[in-house]
C-alpha cells in the first residue's frame, strides 16, 4: 500500500513571489514591530525531549520511517494523544 506523505506543502506560487518587486507587496496587515511591542513579548522556549532506548516493532517503526522526514516527532504526538485521552 502507498502512502501519502503527512507533510504540510506551501501553496505559495514562489515564483510570483520572488518576481515582486519589494514596492509591490502589501504591508498593510502587518503590526508594526516597534520597541513596545518587544517589551511585550516573552520568550519560551520548548521543554527539553528526553532521549531513551525503545522497543518497538519492526513493522511499526518502518511504517513511520516511511511518513517522512520528523518520524520521531509523529511517534511522539501518536504517544502524547493517548496519554491525553487516558489521563483525568
Amino acid at each position: 500500500m502507498k502512502t501519502k506523505s503527512t507533510e504540510m506543502k506551501s501553496k505559495t506560487n514562489w515564483k510570483k513571489l520572488n518576481a515582486m518587486k519589494d514596492s509591490e507587496i502589501n504591508f498593510s496587515d502587518i503590526p508594526v514591530t516597534d520597541a513596545a511591542l518587544f517589551k511585550k513579548m516573552v520568550v519560551r522556549m520548548p521543554k527539553p525531549k528526553e532521549l531513551v532506548s525503545i522497543r518497538i516493532d519492526n513493522d511499526v517503526l518502518e511504517w513511520f520511517r516511511h511518513q517522512g522526514r520528523k518520524y520521531q516527532t509523529r511517534i511522539n504526538a501518536v504517544l502524547r494523544s493517548y496519554v491525553d485521552v487516558h489521563s483525568h
